[in-house]
């Protein structure tokens, strides 16, 4: 797990693989990740948006942006936190990934920029 805060926000990562999603014959492999997203600070905040660079260890690079995460933009109290699942198909065994999430902070409706740590995407044979 990688984890960093960023204006009171922590975010977490933790990363599995998905054989039984991934076709490596076709140059597909596909990762889970689950994000927890804890509010350190004394402010109520809401996830607006999204932004991600994914990295396949051939040198392809993609940016994925979106409001929300899954369909949510959600609103994280003070001491709460929010988690979700999601996933990312690379070309090969191994990539990484990292981003921001734009949040604002309901009292002043400041914008603040999260930071997603880089985490790596790895598939368990290449760890042999």
């Amino acid at each position: 797990m990688v984890a960093q805060i960023t204006d009171g926000v922590k975010v977490s990562v933790e990363t599995t693989y998905q054989p039984e999603y991934s076709n490596p014959a076709n140059e597909h492999f596909m990762f889970a990740y689950k994000i927890k997203i804890e509010n350190l600070s004394h402010y109520s905040v809401q996830l607006m948006s999204r932004h991600w660079n994914i990295f396949d260890s051939n040198g392809t690079k993609r940016e994925v942006e979106g409001e929300g995460v899954v369909g949510q933009q959600p609103i994280i109290e003070p001491g709460g936190m929010h988690e979700y699942v999601s996933g990312c198909n690379l070309q090969t065994d191994m990539g990484t990934m990292h981003g921001s999430y734009e949040m604002r902070r309901l009292v002043d409706d400041e914008a603040l920029t999260v930071l997603i740590p880089k985490f790596a995407l790895i598939a368990p044979f290449k760890l042999n």
